[in-house]
């Protein structure tokens, strides 16, 4: 195994995680530096000092600015961005604004995230349009079996397909840009829910040709929580409303667009994660030589070498090839013992007590892709190292030797 990953890639102490705890759970809600942090409480300030100057007359060239940034980022025009709260938001955006009829069909896949799957589920119900699940079969050998799951399912009838960039569950990174294509030459619209991608994978997000795209800043590219977009292509912005009709509504303004106007103001609320992200991805970017390609690389060997830790100490085949991974890697567990679902207010699975209360280890165990299967989803991020993931790796064999014992 590389000898590059004994050590984390920056000092860990740039974050403010509890050094105590082996944290291999950054895909959930991120973290964000110190430093980050800093900034944003300067920014919050500067909004204080005289909130009238700053909601009136700074916070919109301040957006503009922080779009424009995001925008190089991902490859995408920054007229076609806007900021939501996060990936969910987005994705509820998307589907609250748009026109379905009965029969219509829209196309989720299993592997989506359960919040944006109620999203889909909400708006096909309102209209009596019908959800149609996909079956990407995990373990899996290829990227093919994606895209044959999903054009199996396409008909005569089907109007939409949301599908994850990278999956939250299984941290697979699907093949979204022949997906896209793929349904476009049947009329298709995609949204792409890229909750995970911006700072994990390489985006291009003009080029992917999706008609809508969202994704959070607050995962991988680790800027503070509340800071989501979403990238709507120019000839699908005057179907889109924000969740929150405000003044933009009717207003007269013609030096921008009236997609911009209406995101550009929801209400009152705190817009400094958005305007810290420009400073994030400057920040991260100098923490590393190479900056961000190098970090995604880093990241995505550690990510690999993990898994490969792992599936040896159980003596597990890999469910799916190293193609398809990212910074995250799940890796299918014992089935559980329970006659039920767990169900708790603390946590996903019955393991997660003593991985956490016994051995110091945060990591998600997850019930998929239905009871009794199981699944533990890792996490690399510059903070991690091998070492950790050794731990992991002996701590889960421990517990399921003492299962196979009782």
């Amino acid at each position: 195994l590389p000898m590059t990953f004994e050590r984390p890639t920056v000092d860990p102490s740039l974050f403010p995680l509890n050094q105590k705890t082996v944290f291999l759970n950054h895909g959930s809600f991120g973290c964000c530096p110190l430093a980050v942090l800093d900034h944003q409480q300067e920014l919050r300030m500067q909004l204080e000092r005289q909130p009238v100057k700053f909601y009136q007359r700074e916070l919109e060239p301040l957006l503009d600015l922080s779009r424009e940034v995001l925008g190089k980022f991902i490859g995408a025009n920054r007229d076609d961005l806007v900021y939501v709260t996060n990936a969910t938001a987005g994705v509820n955006t998307v589907l609250r604004s748009l026109s379905f009829e009965p029969g219509d069909e829209l196309l989720v896949s299993n592997h989506e995230y359960n919040a944006c799957r109620n999203a889909i589920n909400y708006a096909a119900d309102r209209c009596g349009a019908t959800v149609v699940t996909i079956d990407i079969p995990f373990p899996l050998k290829s990227e093919k079996e994606v895209l044959d799951s999903i054009m199996s399912k396409v008909t005569d009838k089907t109007r939409l397909l949301l599908i994850d960039h990278v999956t939250s569950q299984t941290g697979l990174v699907l093949p979204v840009k022949e997906i896209i294509e793929s349904l476009s030459e049947r009329g298709i619209d995609t949204l792409v829910d890229g909750a995970h991608s911006p700072g994990m994978i390489p985006l291009e997000i003009d080029k992917l040709g999706a008609a809508y795209y969202t994704g959070n800043c607050h995962k991988w590219l680790c800027a503070p929580k509340t800071a989501g977009f979403l990238h709507v292509r120019e000839d699908k912005q005057s179907a889109i409303r924000p969740l929150i009709i405000s003044h933009g509504a009717n207003s007269t303004r013609s030096d921008r667009s009236k997609f911009q106007i209406e995101f550009g103001w929801m209400g009152t609320r705190d817009p400094t994660a958005a305007l810290s992200v420009p400073f994030v991805i400057d920040y991260l970017d100098k923490q590393v030589s190479g900056g961000w390609a190098k970090i995604m690389e880093l990241n995505r060997k550690l990510a690999i070498a993990a898994r490969k830790l792992i599936l040896q100490t159980l003596d597990t085949s890999p469910p799916a090839p190293d193609s398809m991974v990212g910074s995250l890697a799940s890796i299918p567990l014992l089935d559980s013992r329970l006659e039920k679902p767990y169900q708790s207010l603390k946590y996903l699975d019955y393991w997660q007590a003593p991985l956490l209360e016994k051995y110091n280890i945060e990591v998600p165990v997850i019930t998929w892709p239905n009871h009794p299967k199981r699944i533990v989803r890792i996490s690399a991020q510059l903070y991690n190292s091998l070492p950790q993931f050794k731990l992991l790796a002996d701590a889960l064999k421990d517990l399921r030797d003492e299962a196979n014992r009782t």
